[in-house]
């Protein structure tokens, strides 16, 4: 290819007829006109607003293929080479291509291989090393797969030979192996044995002794730092998420036979990446936690270790009970001081053996930050109470006695730990009565709670202290005082206020109203002036009050047209907020409750089918409102168990398969559902860290009791 200027035909180019992450690509020429330029520092910021507009977070649009050629050029003529071809190697990379047929980045990436390609013979090392990453990126086999194997030959440069071999065995995995059999000898350079370790991975091939042994001799891996290939930059977690995710039992053996021999490494650093890796293990395996547990507790061998250890520990909960006395020593340590060390321990503790754990933190509550957030929050998603303690009421009541003290979430913590020992914590209601004016949501819960079941005494001074914030305003203490005793006029009062003055607790208010039923009909009337209407916001936050809002209207009303109406409005906004999924879940739920009434929306809800994340929320909408007979349930529910294997909406999958009934699977369909009940690999695998294994094991008692009721036969 004859190299001409890298910017000649930029301005000519019809730049605003594209489109890239953030509109029109008309500020293109300007960016790439700066990363040309000899100003570095301008340069560093046109590259990462390039990063963000044609390959954000990822994504390529039809803009990314017209500044192929631009870019390619520019680094052709050695300017920021290194750096270019990292992002043109990205672009070739992805497979999430927006507004542009399919293919079409990968394509122009192609048409500059003339360019690219002689630059795996460059001067510099980091030249080579990313033009072998980009190279192998556009998937062009016929064309790229020679020249790699040319450099792999000519090659001197480990690191270089490295990514060569990476390159080679994307393209053709039989080839990589081939050559990494011939660089798995310790003599070779470390950061080449390591290439050979996943070329091998690549080519599906056995895990041998013979890899084993040579991924221990290469711990600590990071070590090798920058030298390892682009995607392995942790390349034990990698080696034992490659393993893991071939799902079969004799590589998970393997995996978790490496990551044991490297938790009882006689070296920290060794261990510390173990442990890495182990988390991600138990991230994805259901049977890594079990397996792994003795090596994690053999790791634990000082003051540092038992606190890295502790984060891992507390995630796998009770099921790491075993491993709690290498907690212990240090959760109890220095009860009287601020520690953040016997913190984290102490947090670990509180999930993995509440018990043990109950007395220490009424010793250092106050102190103990993290663990009081822990017992707070304890075991979510499934909303089990932290275990009764007598000492831990005591120092409860004694914290809440001061509540001008208190700051932050502790108000939350603190009485939300009473909230779930309910009567148990009645010697506490003094405290929380006078904690009421100043925390009026949190403690307001709490009365609730406890009260409900308490002694008559209990619960008629609950009333009066709830009625007398309610009567100043008081939204929490109305809403608790209708849900001890069913008294609803002032509730009914805060709600209308809320409504006029516009709160910013707009869906928690018409959520509220909706409890009340008929009691709030004549909020109905502030429920329909609140209504955004078919030209409104379309923010989530606006979406959302409109959901509620319609649920209330139809609570309170019996009107299904006005309801049905809102949310029609809901469907047509959100499909201008590309952010708007969880917004059309909630309103597909919503309509789930309208039964019949709620069939006009019924194309609204097939319009979501095509989406994973939303199909649960319309299939459960639809049993609910369409006609049964045009419903196609053995489809549906292929489309909610696909739902369920992507990880879309797990949870949702499994009350839209309730809500189909066994006569709705076929024989595949309970295959698929009992994999997903009792395989290996997690189905939850992303979200908040601390919650991910619990939140696949609440996923799998779920899926497996709607296993039991699909295949248990009916009782004559």
């Amino acid at each position: 290819m004859e190299l001409v200027h890298p910017l000649d035909g930029l301005d000519g180019h019809p730049w605003s007829s594209f489109s890239h992450a953030y509109g029109s690509a008309e500020d293109l020429p300007d960016l790439l006109r700066t990363l040309a330029g000899t100003d570095e520092g301008a340069g560093d910021e046109a590259l990462s607003e390039l990063y963000g507009c044609v390959l954000h977070q990822g994504t390529v649009y039809a803009a990314s293929a017209e500044a192929v050629p631009f870019l390619a050029r520019i680094a052709a003529v050695g300017h920021r080479t290194a750096d270019v071809l990292m992002l043109l190697g990205g672009m070739a990379e992805s497979d999430d291509e927006h507004g542009v047929v399919p293919g079409t980045v990968r394509a122009a990436v192609v048409e500059q291989l003339p360019l690219i390609l002689p630059l795996l013979a460059a001067t510099e090392r980091e030249t080579r090393r990313t033009a072998a990453w980009a190279a192998s990126h556009t998937r062009a086999t016929a064309r790229v797969l020679p020249a790699l194997r040319t450099r792999w030959n000519e090659e001197p440069e480990p690191s270089v030979r490295a990514e060569v071999l990476a390159g080679i065995s994307r393209l053709d995995p039989s080839a990589g192996a081939a050559g990494a059999a011939t660089v798995l000898d310790p003599s070779q350079p470390a950061e080449l044995r390591m290439a050979a370790v996943f070329a091998c991975l690549d080519a599906d091939g056995s895990w041998t002794e013979s890899h084993h042994t040579t991924m221990l001799s290469l711990l600590p891996a990071d070590a090798l730092g920058s030298d390892l290939a682009f995607e392995r930059n942790e390349p034990l977690a990698a080696v034992v998420e490659k393993l893991l995710s071939r799902g079969r039992d004799a590589d998970r053996e393997a995996a978790f036979a490496l990551l044991d021999a490297a938790l009882r490494d006689g070296r920290a650093d060794v261990r510390a990446e173990a442990l890495w890796a182990a988390d991600r293990a138990c991230m994805l395996s259901r049977s890594a936690p079990r397996r792994l547990l003795a090596g994690l507790r053999a790791a634990a061998v000082d003051e540092n270790a038992v606190v890295a250890v502790s984060s891992l520990l507390g995630r796998l909960g009770t099921a790491a009970a075993s491993a709690a006395d290498v907690l212990v020593p240090l959760a109890g340590r220095n009860p009287e001081q601020d520690d953040d060390h016997a913190d984290r321990a102490l947090a670990a503790l509180v999930l993995v053996a509440p018990a043990q754990a109950a007395p220490l933190l009424s010793a250092g509550l106050g102190r103990r930050p993290r663990a009081l957030d822990a017992a707070a929050g304890f075991r979510r998603p499934t909303d089990s109470a932290f275990p009764y303690d007598g000492e831990l009421l005591d120092a409860l009541r004694h914290r809440l006695s001061q509540p001008e003290a208190l700051s932050g979430n502790e108000p939350g913590q603190l009485t939300s730990l009473l909230a779930g020992w309910g009567a148990r914590a009645g010697a506490a209601l003094a405290e929380l009565h006078m904690m009421l004016p100043h925390f009026p949501a949190q403690a307001a819960r709490a009365i609730v709670a406890i009260a409900s079941d308490g002694t008559p005494g209990e619960r008629a001074q609950a009333v009066t202290s709830l009625r007398t914030e309610a009567e100043s305003g008081s939204l929490p203490a109305a809403k608790a005082l209708c849900e001890l005793v069913g008294e609803h006029t002032l509730l009914a009062d805060c709600l209308d206020r809320e409504f006029r003055h516009g709160g910013r607790r707009l869906t928690e208010a018409a959520a509220t109203a909706g409890t009340l039923g008929p009691r709030a009909a004549a909020l109905a009337s502030a429920l329909r002036e609140a209504l955004s209407g078919p030209d409104g916001d379309t923010t989530t936050p606006a979406l959302d009050a409109d959901v509620a809002l319609a649920e209330a209207l139809w609570r309170i009303t019996g009107d299904a047209a006005t309801a049905v109406a809102a949310l029609d409005s809901v469907f047509a906004r959100a499909a201008r907020n590309s952010w708007s999924q969880w917004s059309l879940i909630r309103a597909a739920r919503t309509t789930a409750l309208f039964g019949a009434a709620g069939r006009p929306l019924t194309s609204r809800l097939e319009a979501l089918l095509d989406h994973p994340t939303q199909t649960p929320a319309a299939v459960l909408a639809l049993t609910s409102v369409a006609e049964p007979a045009s419903l196609d349930r053995t489809t549906l529910a292929a489309a909610v168990l696909r739902s369920a294997e992507q990880e879309a909406d797990p949870s949702g999958a499994c009350d839209a398969l309730e809500a189909l009934g066994v006569r709705a699977l076929t024989a595949d369909h309970l295959c698929r559902l009992t994999t997903l009940a009792d395989g290996d690999a997690r189905v939850i695998r992303s979200g908040v860290v601390d919650r991910i294994i619990r939140e696949d094991e609440a996923f799998r008692s779920r899926a497996r009791a709607l296993l039991t009721t699909f295949t248990t036969p009916a009782v004559p």
